[in-house]
């Protein structure tokens, strides 16, 4: 896996707040001309908003009359066009609101929407690595960040320099410069302080959403791993390992809010030393005659329109830091690049025939740790090959490197002489069906996992891939049928269960190369032998990867691969090899010795059987 991406070193606050910004825009790119609008309608709201004291001003200097004096008439116009200015602030304001609201929700539909099609497309090695919960924490809070972005641009910072630049205009061009000297000195001051306050600050915020995310990971983890826990009675074993790593999150979070406070007076002290100095030079400026009380009512309301949301410009600062930082992992995250990619132009794989051939491959997931070694065999059209040999042999990775979960490290892998490599991985998916020794399933109901390998299948069809899978039975005999939901990864079926639905939906794709991955290991040897009938009558005409731990389901291949440390050692039919007296020869004879010291079938409980017959409903597994 990548440097850029990782879960268990601290984040550094020396990050690329501006690589994060940039990534933002593609997003408001899309909708350009409604971001356009937003912004107008923005301009028009702060005229409208500078407009009211102006308007303000006028009244009051209309209506300062010296002693004696008597009003003549009401000044209606000045009244309607104070009342129009606040109305058209609020028209204004709500209209940008409105049109940037689809912005920002759509950006945050779009940004979890690529984050999931990349997590997709990276490679196996990847997810192997992976911390599903932090992941999914870090996607949340990304979205999350993406719209908080979005939100504090458009309606807090935009409108504050868009407002700040107008009243600066209007003072440097009608009042001393004293006044707009004092203002921008206490700008300056304010953000400076808010800006060195928060890069001290912000080491504490990174450190806590890496806690956060460990602490969700472990959570999730613990709760993934459910039966394993109370297998062992380890409940207060996670809720320690959590609670020491929320604890840890607590100290920086707590931390980071008291720091807070020092931010929060030190802005209030700028704000309140510059607001007495403007304040003060105004007021002396009516006393002297300079400026009327209209001014002096003027100055006082620009003050009050600049400095309170300036106020809240420091919390929206810390916002926008908070939500950068946030952002920061899913950035990454998208950084990552897929260790398997098409190349430029790869066209589409042709499988006419089904050859599959395996030509002097090396790999390793680990330079320094060999798994294949110049593993070299075809598999005929419509002929079926398995491959035996003990755990860690290498069996499964001819399975991964078939699919191209990973590229091989030397050698090649050709289908229908076309190198894998060449071709686009979603034909050669397309064209290879599994059944895998550890199915997981989606927490739907049967029918979709049986459908997930052919949408467009009709009913009769998928029917007829769960008679060959022996599961039909089973399935009409449970009270909801088809429509059954299965439970998280499968869990209300038993494993044989799972495994018929594997068996199913891969017979339901209807490719012309499969691969059984240790496809009846689940199976009692009776209902194993009666898939084993079935397979054989589905996958007739079909090339036929099988890997296999007990012997017996493979007896009919037509050519069985011994391998021993990523090594053929020993090929040939079974009676050839049982007659060659070598590796094979002993494998079988050790795993006919175990079977005959088994009790007789059914006399112990029976994993083949469908766990669901006798009640009407599925169970959880043994």
């Amino acid at each position: 896996m990548s440097a850029r991406y990782s879960y268990t070193t601290a984040p550094s606050a020396d990050r690329n707040d501006l690589a994060n910004f940039r990534a933002l825009l593609p997003y408001l790119w899309e909708y350009r001309g409604r971001v356009l609008l937003a912004l107008i309608s923005l301009l028009l709201a702060k005229l409208a908003s500078v407009g009211v004291p102006l308007v303000l001003k006028a009244l009051v200097d209309h209506l300062d009359l010296s002693e004696g004096q008597v009003l003549a008439a009401l000044p209606v116009g000045l009244l309607l066009a104070y009342g129009m200015a606040k109305l058209g602030t609020s028209l204004f304001t709500e209209l940008r609101d409105v049109l940037f609201t689809r912005v920002r929700y759509r950006a945050m539909r779009r940004l979890t929407l690529r984050t999931l099609d990349h997590l997709h497309r990276l490679s196996l090695r990847f997810h192997l690595e992976r911390k599903t919960g932090a992941i999914a924490r870090d996607l949340q809070r990304g979205a999350a960040s993406l719209s908080s972005i979005l939100n504090y641009l458009t309606f807090s910072i935009l409108p504050v320099l868009v407002e700040f630049a107008l009243v600066m205009g209007i003072l440097l061009q009608g009042y001393d410069v004293v006044f707009t000297l004092i203002i921008a000195l206490s700008v300056a001051a304010y953000v400076a302080f808010t800006f060195a306050v928060m890069n001290w600050r912000m080491e504490y915020r990174l450190t806590a959403n890496r806690f956060e995310s460990e602490a969700n990971n472990r959570a999730v983890e613990s709760l993934m791993n459910y039966e394993t826990v109370k297998y062992f009675g380890a409940e207060r074993r996670e809720i320690e390992r959590v609670d020491h790593t929320l604890g840890q999150w607590e100290d920086n979070v707590i931390k980071s809010q008291a720091s807070i406070s020092l931010l929060n007076f030190g802005q209030a002290a700028i704000i309140a030393v510059g607001v007495t100095a403007v304040m003060f030079f105004a007021a002396s400026e009516v006393i002297h005659g300079a400026m009327s009380l209209g001014d002096f009512v003027l100055v006082n309301a620009f003050l009050l329109q600049l400095f309170i949301p300036l106020g809240f410009l420091g919390m929206v600062y810390r916002q926008m830091r908070h939500a950068l930082t946030d952002m920061d992992q899913l950035v990454k995250l998208l950084e990552e690049q897929p260790e398997i990619e098409d190349r430029p132009g790869a066209p589409d794989l042709r499988v006419e025939r089904g050859e599959v051939r395996f030509e002097h491959v090396d790999f390793a997931y680990q330079p320094e740790r060999p798994i294949l070694q110049d593993v070299d065999f075809t598999i005929p059209p419509g002929r079926k090959l398995a491959v035996v040999g003990h755990s860690g042999a290498g069996k499964s990775t001819l399975a991964r490197l078939l699919f191209r979960f990973y590229d091989v490290s030397g050698g090649r892998i050709l289908i229908d002489g076309q190198d894998i490599r060449e071709v686009t991985q979603a034909s050669l998916r397309a064209a290879i069906g599994i059944v895998p020794q550890d199915t997981v399933l989606f927490n739907e109901s049967i029918e979709y996992n049986l459908r997930y390998a052919r949408p467009e299948a009709s009913f009769e069809e998928m029917v007829e891939a769960a008679k060959l899978a022996q599961l039909h039975d089973f399935v009409e005999s449970l009270p909801e049928g088809y429509a059954t939901v299965v439970g998280e990864r499968g869990l209300k079926l038993s494993g044989g269960e799972k495994q018929r639905v594997a068996i199913a939906r891969a017979i339901l794709k209807r490719p012309k190369i499969l691969i059984f991955d240790e496809a009846t290991s689940a199976l009692d040897s009776h209902a194993e032998q009666a898939i084993l009938e079935a397979l054989q009558r589905a996958s007739a005409g079909h090339t036929t990867l099988a890997i296999a731990h007990r012997l017996s389901t493979i007896v009919d291949a037509d050519e069985i691969l011994v391998l021993e440390h990523g090594r053929v050692i020993e090929r040939g039919s079974h009676a050839a090899l049982l007659n060659a007296g070598g590796h094979y020869a002993a494998m079988w004879a050790l795993q006919q010795k175990e079977a005959a010291q088994l009790p007789p079938e059914g006399a112990a409980g029976d994993e083949g059987v469908p766990t669901g017959q006798g009640d009407g409903a599925p169970q959880p597994a043994p």
